[in-house]
């Protein structure tokens, strides 16, 4: 009976913190569009944000010429 009194306001505590947690991503957007993201992952790969950001770089080729 005496761990009742710590369950109850942990509990409490809990339910409180999960009401925040959900309200934050509320409140960032989070539920916005959510039709958008589940069709996002059928799509191919988003253009480079930045011609100096981009992965698909490679590096220079050398000359395939050899000295004799």
């Amino acid at each position: 009976m005496d761990i009742l009194y710590l369950l109850i306001p942990l509990s409490a505590v809990l339910v409180l913190l999960i009401v925040g947690i959900f309200g934050w991503a509320l409140h960032r957007g989070q539920f916005d569009d959510v039709e958008r993201e589940g069709s996002r992952i059928l799509e191919g790969d988003p253009p480079a944000v930045d011609g100096d950001q981009s992965a698909a770089t490679s590096p220079p080729e050398q000359s395939r010429t050899s000295a004799v």
